[in-house]
Order: C-alpha cells, then sequence, then structure tokens
C-alpha cells in the first residue's frame, strides 16, 4: 500500500469544497477551510496522522485510497491540495 500525505495549503483554499465530493475525509473546519478528518469516513475505518497549522493541514496516510485523495485535489479549483507518495 502506498504512503502517502496529503497537503492543504490555507491561503490557497476558499471553502468551495468541491474536494468533500470526492474524498470524505475532507471536511470543513472551524475556520470554515478544508481540513481533513480520518473518522469523518463512514464506510472506511482509517488511520491518519493531521497536523493542522494556521498555514496548512498535513495528513499522511498508509493506505490504498491515493487515488480519491489525488480526485480530491484535481477538482479544488484553487490548487489548494497536494498529494504526494514518501517513503516510509
Amino acid at each position: 500500500m502506498p504512503h502517502y500525505e496529503i497537503t492543504v495549503e490555507k491561503d490557497a483554499c476558499d471553502g468551495i469544497f468541491a474536494c468533500l465530493t470526492r474524498d470524505p475525509r475532507f471536511v470543513e473546519g472551524a475556520d470554515g477551510l478544508a481540513t481533513i478528518d480520518p473518522d469523518a469516513d463512514p464506510i472506511y475505518d482509517c488511520d491518519g496522522d493531521v497536523v493542522d497549522t494556521a498555514e496548512r493541514v498535513v495528513a499522511t496516510f498508509d493506505d490504498d485510497r491515493i487515488d480519491e485523495a489525488r480526485q480530491a485535489a484535481a477538482a479544488c479549483p484553487t490548487d489548494a491540495i497536494a498529494v504526494k507518495e514518501v517513503d516510509e
């Protein structure tokens, strides 16, 4: 399974939330911008490490759902989301 990182740059996010319809791990945060919550997915039980700062949200996962994350990134009209495979 791929080990990957999802980054949401908050200054680029406009709260359009096209990502939410592609990957249920994306949710609206308290600040009105997209964030990532591994527990928000009603179907899959996934573990992820999420760091949410004032500038960005960075989440790492080790599962087979990288394509869903890539679809969410591709749907973002402001290009605020990046997905990359990382070494373990």
